[in-house]
């Protein structure tokens, strides 16, 4: 329950942050373009909250749906106007003031990203170092020659220059662009004290993939974290298979039915391959626990992992992965927060772009479900983890925000580039058409994503 309470809290604290900014850059450049607004509404439908400073001024409301908000501007299209405020339509301002009130809503959001990566860049996060837990069998990784525990130092697309990687976040970003990119990934990697550096190639280019998820980044050899070589187990999920055999945090396995256990990578394709193996009895292991030998029988679970059945236990393999911090100065950390929010900007367009045109899969669009899991996961690892996600979801809204659809500001923008062009507005018989096309495409987008949620909670994607 409190689980689902941390989900709704994140989620609604989300919304309310990014539909205030978005709405407010709408605000703020028609009141400094002569624009009376009339409401500035958080939300949709029934209003709960209302506020008006003055008298004939705008109204600030909070209404029942928060999955969106608006600003309603005076405007003759939309009633009679008073003669004396004429001038404070927005119709009647000139072109270059409306098409910047227009985009003054998707460069909110984008500006708030820079912003918020800044804050998370100064803070400092902890994540993964960028060192390789041991390779799929058969994958991109393996057939490079990389190992378990090669530690990545930095990344180049053409041998010549090199970028630096600073934690595993920054090679799984590197990575996904260099599939989406369809091109070839060099990387700098060493062993894990950082001797014997070589330059191997991981050739993403041959991949072709259509869906950027778990199940790719296990294909390119980037799945489970290192965890070290010692064969040492650490947490043991309770109800699972290594829990009802009586595993414990700590156990050193020594062997499995006979055969002596080397390092972790041994274990873990032992477990995996358990369940295709001729014998359907439990596994014999012996563990050292606390100077003493201890024989466990364990019965690994059969699950599909992609097309794949394989075999787990429901513990973790090895030591707790090696962490690194990661902080930027005040001039470095807003940088490379501009940077990173036009990374993300253009990946999400190019990611767009592709499913339009069928190179990748409508199952990566997401909607408010997801936005709800992670909102409530990030909310759980602190405030820096949280910053990060809002920022990825406010260049998302910013970017979508941007899209020439008729109901969203990208469509309006087309309306005043025609009308840039052609010397006179579109028609209102076009208009009409095109807003009944904007908004059955972006029912079709939204039933798509929440169709897309619910299969990923059900396990169908």
């Amino acid at each position: 329950m409190m689980d689902f309470l941390i989900r709704v809290f994140a989620f609604v604290l989300t919304l309310g942050i990014l539909i205030v900014i978005h709405e407010y850059g709408h605000y703020r450049v028609a009141v400094a373009c002569g624009v009376k607004v009339l409401r500035f509404s958080v939300g949709f439908g029934r209003v709960i909250w209302r506020r008006q400073p003055k008298p004939g001024g705008t109204e600030f409301v909070i209404s029942a749906l928060p999955l969106g908000g608006y600003v309603r501007m005076l405007d003759e299209r939309e009633g009679p106007v008073a003669p004396n405020e004429l001038a404070l339509a927005f119709n009647r301002k000139s072109l270059w003031q409306r098409t910047a009130i227009v985009a003054a809503g998707p460069v909110a959001n984008l500006l708030l990203a820079v912003l918020l990566y800044s804050a998370q860049h100064w803070i400092g996060v902890d994540e993964l170092k960028a060192r390789f837990g041991p390779p799929a069998a058969a994958s991109l990784a393996e057939r490079a020659g990389l190992h378990s525990g090669d530690w990545v130092h930095a990344y180049s697309y053409d041998g010549a220059q090199w970028q630096d990687v600073r934690s595993m976040t920054d090679l799984r970003w590197e990575v996904t662009q260099a599939v989406l990119r369809g091109q070839r990934l060099q990387l700098m990697v060493s062993d894990g004290e950082g001797h014997g550096q070589r330059v191997v190639t991981l050739e993403l280019d041959t991949l072709g993939a259509k869906d950027i998820d778990a199940k790719l980044m296990l294909s390119i050899g980037l799945g489970a974290p290192y965890r070290g070589d010692a064969p040492v187990l650490g947490a043991v999920r309770p109800g699972g298979a290594g829990a009802k055999a009586g595993l414990r945090e700590g156990d050193l396995v020594l062997s499995v039915d006979g055969a002596a256990v080397q390092d972790t990578d041994q274990l873990f394709n032992l477990i995996r391959g358990s369940v295709n193996r001729s014998s359907t009895g439990p596994l014999h292991w012996q563990v050292q626990r606390e100077g003493r030998v201890v024989d466990v029988d364990v019965q690994p679970a059969a699950v599909m992992d992609g097309d794949k059945r394989v075999g787990r236990i429901e513990v973790i393999l090895g030591k707790p992965p090696e962490m690194v911090t990661v902080q930027y100065g005040p001039w470095e950390g807003l940088s490379q927060a501009v940077s990173r929010t036009w990374d993300v900007s253009s990946l999400t367009l190019r990611m767009l772009g592709r499913m339009l045109i069928g190179q990748a899969s409508l199952k990566n669009l997401s909607g408010p479900l997801t936005i709800a899991d992670f909102a409530g996961q990030s909310v759980r690892l602190g405030l820096a983890y949280y910053l990060g996600f809002l920022a990825v979801v406010s260049v998302s809204l910013g970017v979508l925000n941007l899209l020439p659809l008729p109901v969203l500001d990208g469509g309006h923008l087309m309306y005043y580039l025609f009308e840039a062009v052609t010397g006179q507005p579109l028609s209102d018989a076009w208009l009409e058409r095109l807003q009944r096309g904007g908004v059955a495409i972006m029912l079709m987008m939204t039933s798509l994503a929440l169709y897309n949620d619910v299969a990923r909670l059900l396990g169908l994607h």
